[in-house]
């Protein structure tokens, strides 16, 4: 009802500095976005990439290895991250594309880790996001599973056992399969 009553002229000065001010929120971005790319590229992390999908800054495609001495180990995994223009203000959504059948992984590819949620910080980077996705696949977060299948057969599991009954698993490795497969097209697609 108050925008019925609302300046004509006034309320065309607020959309147009609404508007001005979200173009250079998404040039704040591009900037922050650029250099985290060119940090990631001149990092040298093995088992982690990161790089724009295209021309779109916003839209970037990343990979990350699994981790030594864990069931993803050998396995390549294909992440899609979307930034807002509010980034690095805002948390990107951040999704396997591989499938990947984990504790905090839903069906969908959804991860539920903190830093992506409540705990985001303007200070973390690309880099930190790939290398925190990383170490969560060798160290789920339980208290708060998205996929309660996976959390319950890695709860039930012990010591030396654990890698050897996970790959025996039939849904695991078929999830594994799936995984492999992906990896293998990602691999041959890439060069």
């Amino acid at each position: 009802m108050a925008s019925q009553n609302m300046d004509p002229a006034a309320a065309t000065a607020s959309s147009t500095a609404a508007l001005k001010g979200s173009e250079s929120g998404g040039s704040a971005a591009r900037g922050v976005l650029l250099t985290h790319c060119d940090f990631l590229q001149m990092s040298g992390d093995k088992g982690i990439s990161a790089f724009p999908e295209s021309d779109n800054l916003f839209k970037w495609v990343g990979t990350i290895d699994g981790a030594q001495g864990t069931v993803y180990e050998g396995l390549r995994y294909r992440l899609s991250l979307d930034f807002p223009a509010g980034y690095p203000y805002q948390a990107p959504r951040v999704k396997f594309v591989t499938p990947c059948f984990h504790p905090n992984v839903d069906n969908q590819g959804f991860i539920c880790l903190d830093i992506l949620k409540d705990k985001w910080s303007a200070l973390y980077d690309v880099r930190s996001i790939l290398l925190s996705i990383q170490s969560l696949l060798g160290e789920p977060n339980n208290e708060s599973p998205l996929n309660t299948a996976a959390a319950e057969l890695w709860e039930n599991q012990e010591g030396e056992n654990l890698l050897e009954q996970r790959r025996s698993s039939s849904m695991v490795e078929h999830h594994l399969q799936m995984s492999r497969e992906e990896t293998w097209r990602w691999k041959t697609s890439t060069g």
